[in-house]
């Protein structure tokens, strides 16, 4: 059974830096990225920023420049460095996991982040 420990959210005001972590644990199969995702319209899962075994990346437009994403993959950790947050960065951070191999997604139970003045 595929396990998540996510840590990191908070309230920040405008202008502020948060820190989120994710480590991915007991999948059977290579895991071949890692990221974050949030909501949309209150139910669809949009992409926020993922890693890729690779060594490659991907950012959503609106976190391109302010937000890195970093990885772990000896241990299948990541990390959200989040760096002058916005209002509308205000939202539920969902650490999202893929295997290739299995063709499986998978997401975590999700990290609050705030952001208000």
């Amino acid at each position: 059974q595929v396990q998540f420990v996510e840590s990191g959210g908070g309230s920040v005001q405008p202008g502020g830096s948060l820190t989120l972590s994710c480590e991915v644990s007991g999948s059977a199969f290579r895991i071949y990225s890692i990221g974050w995702d949030r909501r949309v319209d209150g139910h669809k899962l949009v992409l926020v920023a993922e890693s890729y075994l690779n060594g490659g990346t991907k950012y959503a437009d609106s976190v391109q420049g302010r937000f890195t994403i970093t990885r772990d993959s000896t241990k299948n950790l990541a990390y959200l460095q989040m760096n002058n947050l916005q209002l509308e960065d205000t939202d539920t951070y969902y650490c999202h996991a893929y295997s290739d191999v299995a063709h499986m997604d998978y997401w975590g139970q999700g990290t609050q982040v705030t952001v208000s003045s």
